[in-house]
């Protein structure tokens, strides 16, 4: 008996030694020093690549938390977004509440957290336990306190909500791969006092922590939070609808072009980071609440990320119909149409695709990369035409979706002579072109034929 708890205790300090040497290899993310991105703790610089896994705290266990961690892991996923609170009276998958009476005020808390205890192994305990698993895992954890519904449902009020974002912050605080989300797909017009005290409240108790707030469909963080000292960056939701159907007077009618977000909230002072926190889902209807439309797909996806990155954005979220509600393969039904369960839906190819823009904005010197719409010399386009530029020092990266020709002034680069390479966004597969003398309407034509879905990405170094 003796040497079996030895044995345990034994585990027990390796994994805390694991958790520990995570927080002092990456620590918490910073604001690099520019303003426009993300860095390690020891200054590395940080491409946020997220996925929605908002229901991950109350629909998993802990070894459905391990198969969606260690798959978001191998796929090059760093964030994952998920709610603290979806719904007041929610219990998660082991029937335990979160809160006391339906007041986020008063936390549900128990003496313990041995998992083998029932009776000690409470909501929060879970919750522990899913982010420190995505320590391991070199993942951070991105947490919407509280999902807006309850806010607008008069759930939620200014003096529990600080209470709750205390207990919040003070309770981990210790914890290096927690970033807070504020808000919940609401906008922040609606109970702003609610949003700012949240905010402030996590501010004030866990100083340095990286904050943001996750607003209504095509709005902005920024429009109600910019200047506010609790807000590091700046989120927006591009949203599900497409061009046809983005109809609303009271909302940006940027139809599908979420580059315009980005280029809004960069243009803004002070500067903040930006990314966008909610694009289309893939297997998700157009326009969310018709299943006869038709779905988005893994090329949307990848139009949506390309688009926003090249405009300046700080990194990019991505989501699966599915997996965002962890639907499970017993579940009658599903949200917006959804008919495969999450463990089916994390094999999706826009997943998988999404590595490959990762390791491309990462293979280049990354703090320096600018937005730069200069280096299209004619033809930028609209809509599904449009061409979308970044570039650094040595090198630049311009974005078609459909494979249409480009006509690029390279003259802002380094150096005589441009090599240039396609890259392509499905499989990561470099091709090389040739090498040029640098020119001010240099002409490139993508492979294969002009169609929506046939994008490429021009690389252009300098020598």
């Amino acid at each position: 008996m003796f040497k079996s708890k030895y044995l345990i205790t034994e585990l027990v300090l390796f994994n805390l030694m694991v958790v520990t040497a995570m927080a002092q290899t990456s620590g918490r993310l910073k604001i690099s020093a520019n303003k426009r991105y993300f860095t390690t703790a020891a200054g590395k610089p940080f491409f946020w690549l997220g996925d929605t896994g908002w229901l991950l705290f109350s629909k998993m266990n802990r070894e459905d938390a391990e198969t969606y961690l260690e798959n978001r892991r191998k796929l090059g996923f760093n964030v994952i977004q998920v709610m603290g609170v979806h719904s007041v009276g929610a219990v998660n998958i082991y029937g335990d509440s979160a809160l006391v009476n339906r007041n986020v005020g008063s936390p549900k808390l128990t003496p313990g957290s041995s998992f083998d205890d029932k009776d000690a192994y409470d909501f929060w305990d879970h919750v522990d336990y899913v982010v420190d698993l995505a320590a391991k895992k070199g993942i951070y954890i991105a947490i919407v306190p509280v999902w807006g519904g309850n806010v607008k449902k008069k759930a939620v009020n200014v003096t529990n909500a600080k209470a709750y974002a205390k207990f919040l912050a003070e309770r981990y605080k210790s914890r290096p791969n927690i970033i807070w989300m504020n808000g919940g797909d609401v906008k922040g017009s609606d109970f702003i006092d609610v949003w700012k005290t949240i905010g402030s409240t996590l501010h004030q108790h866990d100083p340095g922590r990286l904050i943001t707030y996750h607003p209504f469909g095509r709005t902005q963080s920024s429009k109600w939070f910019h200047n506010e000292p609790w807000l590091y960056f700046n989120t927006f939701q591009s949203g599900h609808r497409d061009y046809v159907q983005d109809t609303a007077k009271n909302d940006l009618n940027y139809g599908e072009d979420s580059w315009r977000y980005v280029q809004a909230d960069y243009a803004r002072k002070p500067a903040k980071p930006v990314l966008d926190a909610e694009p289309s889902y893939e297997d998700i209807p157009h326009g969310l609440h018709d299943t006869l439309q038709p779905r988005w797909q893994a090329d949307d996806l990848r139009r949506y990320a390309y688009w926003s990155v090249f405009a300046g954005a700080s990194g990019f979220t991505y989501g699966n119909n599915a997996v965002m509600q962890m639907r499970k393969s017993d579940e009658k039904g599903g949200a917006y149409g959804a008919k495969v369960s999450w463990q089916q839906a994390i094999l999706h190819p826009g997943a998988a695709q999404m590595q490959y823009m990762k390791k491309l904005m990462l293979s280049r010197p990354y703090l320096e990369r600018v937005p730069d719409k200069s280096l299209i010399a004619q033809g930028q386009g609209e809509k599904y035409n449009r061409l979308l530029a970044t570039r650094g020092n040595k090198y630049a990266f311009i974005y078609s979706y459909n494979g249409r020709n480009m006509v690029i002034n390279a003259t802002k680069l380094q150096g005589s002579k441009i090599k240039a390479s396609w890259y392509n966004p499905r499989n990561g597969e470099v091709t090389l072109i040739n090498t040029f003398a640098k020119g001010s309407a240099m002409k490139f034509d993508p492979p294969g034929e002009v169609k929506d879905g046939n994008d490429w990405i021009l690389v252009l170094d300098a020598i």
